[in-house]
């Protein structure tokens, strides 16, 4: 790996300028004529050397830079330690449902229900694809209008994102837009890609900036679309996992997933996830905070006396899924399903459906 020697070149170039710099201040005073030539001698040196490796010093910084940007966080000690089935169940909600009746999946539902057009879609976008139809619009809507209004109720800033961003914002939230195995949709002939999460812009709006203590914790809840190249899947008995070591993305410091169970599918599907990334985004964001002053403000009448504030410091950034929408519609389906084909509309979501009670099938 090429990062420790770019980052012990680009050290040596700071020693140098800083042994440059002494030189410089020693000669500001009285000097003996024959100190005065040995420092000039010293300061000569010390700057054919830095020539020599200024010359490469943009493209070093650039190089190691993004070398540095692909080294992941560092991990919680109490994370455990292995692939995805290695993470450790830590939480469960509910108990799975009963059915007396021969139950069906989201897609044989869809189907009778007239919810998903997969054919037209396959001809339009793909395998993978989908239309949304009916009452499974109004589902999805509600979904996102719920969520937006509860976690609004928390003292969370409702945003709608940017949906395109610079690569330079995806890479500094731990994303490799440039990397083989990418999930990440760039856009050609441009510095441009498509958010895979609404954690990108939100993480980027704050960028370069230098918050007051007074002022955290910002809180948002942001609305937007995810583009990633990975296959879509679908996915109560709901349970927490605190995921294992291979399955943390690079900037989570700890990651709790939320799964719910999905009948039909026979399997818990994950429909939330969680993340602590410590200061791993806001030192590659430029997100820094001003301590508050650690006593009253002085009461002198001097100019700048008070109590000092200290130096800034990294912010720590957090992320969560508040609704994995397509996951939740498949576990609304499979789990709210009655005997006679039709769906039970939760009640929370009645409100933002027209009060729509049930979804009635179309097809048998």
């Amino acid at each position: 790996m090429a990062t420790i020697p770019n980052y012990d070149r680009w050290q040596e170039v700071e020693r140098l300028r800083a042994e440059r710099n002494a030189v410089a201040n020693k000669m500001k005073g009285k000097l003996d004529p024959s100190v005065r030539q040995a420092l000039v001698e010293e300061g000569k040196n010390l700057k054919e050397g830095l020539i020599a490796l200024e010359e490469d010093l943009v493209q070093l910084t650039d190089k190691l830079q993004l070398e540095a940007q692909s080294i992941p966080n560092t991990t919680h000690p109490d994370v455990p330690v292995g692939g995805e089935e290695s993470s450790v169940l830590r939480k469960e909600v509910g108990s799975q449902r009963s059915f007396n009746f021969a139950i069906k999946d989201h897609l044989q539902l869809g189907k009778e229900l007239d919810l998903f057009d997969f054919d037209a879609a396959a001809e339009v976008s793909g395998s993978k694809f989908y239309y949304l139809k009916n009452e499974a619009v109004l589902l999805e809507m509600a979904l996102v209008n719920w969520a937006i209004s509860e976690v609004s109720k928390k003292g969370f800033t409702p945003l709608i994102t940017p949906e395109i961003v610079r690569s330079s914002v995806v890479e500094k939230c731990g994303f490799q837009p440039r990397a083989k195995n990418t999930q990440v949709y760039s856009i050609e002939d441009s510095d441009q890609c498509l958010i895979g999460t609404a954690e990108i812009p939100v993480g980027g709006i704050h960028m370069d900036s230098i918050l007051a203590e007074s002022a955290l914790p910002l809180k948002y809840v942001a609305y937007s679309h995810c583009f990633r190249t990975e296959a879509g899947a679908a996915g109560a008995a709901t349970r927490t996992l605190d995921m294992a070591t291979g399955d943390l993305g690079a900037p989570a410091y700890r990651k709790f997933d939320i799964e719910a169970w999905m009948p039909g599918l026979e399997r818990y599907g994950e429909i939330s996830s969680a993340s602590n990334c410590t200061d791993y985004q806001s030192r590659r964001l430029g997100i820094r905070y001003r301590p508050s002053p650690s006593e009253p403000p002085s009461t002198s009448t001097k100019k700048g006396k008070g109590a000092a504030s200290g130096p800034t410091q990294f912010v720590h950034t957090l992320n969560a899924t508040a609704v994995a929408v397509p996951r939740l519609i498949v576990c609304i389906l499979e789990n709210f399903q009655q005997g006679d084909g039709s769906i039970v509309v939760p009640e929370p979501l009645r409100p933002y459906m027209g009060g729509l009670e049930l979804l009635s099938p179309k097809f048998k």
